[in-house]
């Protein structure tokens, strides 16, 4: 049996938002959140192994207590078990930081074949956490992912977008896969699956559940990123557009040419 672990992020619904001037970190509370939109393609490509060979699948998410809804929409879709890494402890972690707190709470649950993440996150956009949880956990890492074929109980064959060309692969377990968007549209979750992921219940883990229980090795203590300045970006302003006719839209364009 293939075991396969997705990793997946709660995010903020909209671009909207402050940051912490003294922190550099975003100021999460009340803001609308939903599961980043990549993850989901991740989720995607595990579900379509679980379809093809015998394999189950679990989530593992690091957050606040509210990313439960994620992972229960999770189970709609037909994942096995969810894990959601929740602690005050947690909260500021850096991309390193991130990886790290993946790291040890994929190891506490599982030994598992096949890591598979989504390409970034919209609200970091960094790309970063896969391929630093790969380092932390001594696998080989595949980037770019946007096919995958013969899927076996050993491994598989991959196609990797390299944006000159495609790559193709024949990779082994254990390994960790990251995943793009365009080759895993999510599909949507079953009637059946929304009413059976009610009863399945959450399995949170806090540093106590950690092999290291070092509260320095995370969150915000634990970062080694350190935001110097922070700024809002400029705004762009609604603009109404005009629907002009004929010597009416030629005029406003000669008046606008004459402006410079």
């Amino acid at each position: 049996m293939i075991k396969i672990a997705v990793c997946m992020k709660q995010v903020p619904a909209y671009s909207e938002g402050d940051m912490d001037e003294k922190t550099g970190l975003m100021k999460r509370s009340g803001l609308e959140t939903i599961t980043n939109p990549y993850d989901l393609s991740a989720l995607e490509a595990a579900l379509r192994i679980k379809e093809e060979a015998n394999a189950t699948v679990d989530v593992f998410s690091m957050g606040p207590e509210n990313a439960e809804a994620m992972i229960k929409d999770a189970y709609a879709y037909g994942v096995d078990k969810g894990y959601l890494l929740t602690d005050s402890r947690f909260g500021g972690a850096d991309v390193l930081v991130t990886s790290y707190t993946l790291m040890q709470g994929i190891l506490a649950v599982n030994k598992y074949d096949l890591i598979i993440c989504g390409k970034q996150t919209t609200d970091g956009d960094t790309s970063q956490v896969s391929p630093a949880l790969a380092k932390w956990l001594g696998l080989p890492n595949y980037q770019g992912v946007i096919k995958l074929l013969e899927i076996s109980n050993d491994g598989m064959e991959i196609h990797q977008d390299l944006g000159e060309f495609i790559q193709v692969l024949k990779i082994n377990y254990p390994c960790l896969i990251s995943v793009n968007r365009e080759g895993f549209v999510p599909r949507m979750p079953s009637f059946k699956g929304r009413l059976e992921s009610k009863n399945k219940s959450v399995n949170e883990m806090s540093i106590d559940n950690l092999e290291d229980g070092d509260v320095n090795h995370y969150g915000i203590k634990g970062s080694t990123t350190k935001v110097k300045k922070i700024f809002p970006p400029k705004r762009t302003q609604a603009v109404e557009a005009q629907v002009l006719e004929g010597m009416d839209g030629a005029m406003e364009i000669l008046s606008f040419l004459r402006k410079d």
